[in-house]
Order: C-alpha cells, then sequence, then structure tokens
C-alpha cells in the first residue's frame, strides 16, 4: 500500500485547506485511515480517523473544526480544516491501518504517507 498526501500550504489564521490522502496498491476499504501531525520540536500526534464504517474520531484540539471525509471508490481520503490556527502549523501525515477500527497511537497504523506542510500565519 502507497499513501500520497497532498493539499498542505500557507494560509492565514480563520482559513480553510482541504488535505488529500490517495492510497494505491494493495488497498482495502475495510482498514481504519488515520489522520497525524507533528510540528518542530514535537512528537507526532494523533488528529482524527476514520473506520471501515464511515465513523469518525478526532483529537480535543481539531474537534469542531476539522472533518475526515472518503471516497472509496477513489481509494482516498480527505482531511478538511476549517478556522485553522497558528498552533495547527505542522506537517501532515495520513496512515492506514491494517483492521478496520484502529486506535489513536502511530503504532495501530502500518503504512504511512510522505506527509504534507501546512503552515499557519497568525
Amino acid at each position: 500500500v502507497q499513501l500520497q498526501a497532498s493539499g498542505g500550504g500557507l494560509v492565514q489564521a480563520g482559513g480553510s485547506l482541504r488535505l488529500t490522502c490517495a492510497a494505491s496498491g494493495r488497498t482495502s476499504s475495510n482498514n481504519a485511515m488515520g489522520w497525524f501531525r507533528q510540528a518542530p520540536g514535537k512528537e507526532r500526534e494523533f488528529v482524527g480517523r476514520i473506520n471501515w464504517g464511515g465513523g469518525t474520531d478526532y483529537a480535543d484540539s481539531v474537534k469542531g473544526r476539522f472533518t475526515i471525509s472518503r471516497d472509496i471508490a477513489k481509494s482516498t481520503v480527505y482531511l478538511q480544516m476549517n478556522s485553522l490556527k497558528s498552533e495547527d502549523t505542522a506537517v501532515y501525515y495520513c496512515a492506514s491501518g491494517l483492521r478496520p477500527y484502529t486506535g489513536r497511537g502511530p503504532l495501530d497504523y502500518r503504512y504511512w504517507g510522505q506527509g504534507t506542510l501546512v503552515t499557519v500565519s497568525s
């Protein structure tokens, strides 16, 4: 499985971006997908996840502002980010698990995209 994340860029605080994660190879819509981010000097942190049934879960820091969705036919997962804040600045990674449900930790995910940089200016 290969994951390609895209859509990052520079945006002003309060703005929006939509990240895309395209999967290729031996993909399965039965596997959960997650988004993580890593700011400079910080550990990689959980942003949100979508399970095989379409259920979603978010970190408290982004709840109400970020939304994960997917297009099964395109093997693509999206992260819609609204009301962006300077503290959202980070490299964002998408990841794929091996089961329909996964946890919130990086070790719960088997495949990772290369990351896309999101910079929010205040």
